[in-house]
């Protein structure tokens, strides 16, 4: 898979190349990311990008040309990519997006910046993507969410059983972590993990996932689909409660 990212600071998203599983994943082929500085694509001498909004107002708003500029350079080299704008407006950030998004051979994704971009431009784009009901200075730290959570979806980039085991995979939070030493502060390993019984690890460890789903995002909860080991775990979970309540 291919990601670009364009934007006026590439200094600030290399860093996204440079560490962590990505990092791994780009020196195994199983990644590239590319990242275009829009000024590179300016026509004038000081490679303005940006300009007074039409009409008056606050801020200043991102040239066209700039943008048709590059799309016009990244498609007779590479072909059409899916473009991403990342906008506050746009369709939230979640698992369910990135995992479609991961299916996509090549992904460009354009960084806003100042009081946003020309409305023209909108017609090269396939979707807008918000990572929140919040406004950044600028769309480099969304892009590089999206390019990260995306990532992790690829196959190989990480172990299978870890996306399947992570937050929101399946409509439900990952379960507690625990290692060395067994005791700290007073503080124990529950007794399950070192019972060496995996089948009782995973039940409790559905069960833990469960109750924190519950008890924090009971939306998600709603939404999940039990199988068979989730009722054990529900049914484990009701036993502990009564006994409790004893």
């Amino acid at each position: 898979m291919n990601i670009g990212i364009l934007t006026i600071f590439p200094d600030f998203v290399k860093v996204i190349k440079e560490y962590g599983v990505i990092s791994q994943a780009i020196k195994n082929g199983l990644l590239d990311i590319q990242i275009f500085n829009l000024r590179d694509f300016t026509n004038d001498k000081h490679r303005v990008v940006d300009d007074y909004p039409y009409g008056g107002g606050p801020g200043m708003v991102m040239k066209p040309e700039p943008f048709f500029e590059f799309f016009r350079f990244y498609e007779e080299r590479y072909g059409k990519p899916y473009v991403l704008l990342t906008s506050p407006q746009g369709t939230p950030l979640s698992n369910e997006v990135a995992k479609e998004l991961s299916f996509k051979e090549r992904i460009v994704i354009i960084c806003g910046r100042y009081e946003g971009i020309d409305e023209r431009i909108m017609k090269l784009v396939d979707m807008e993507v918000s990572i929140g009901d919040y406004v950044l200075t600028g769309g480099e730290l969304p892009a590089m969410v999206i390019t990260d959570v995306v990532s992790r979806f690829i196959p190989g980039v990480v172990e299978e059983e870890s996306v399947r085991n992570d937050s929101f995979y399946n409509d439900s939070f990952d379960y507690p972590h625990y290692t060395r030493p067994r005791t700290i502060e007073g503080m124990q390993v529950p007794e399950v993990l070192v019972s060496g019984n995996h089948e009782e690890i995973n039940l409790w460890r559905r069960k833990e996932a469960l109750k924190k789903t519950m008890l924090k995002r009971p939306d998600l909860f709603m939404k999940h689909q039990l199988d068979e080991v989730d009722k054990q775990a529900i049914l484990m979970l009701f036993k502990e409660l009564m006994k409790d309540a004893q």
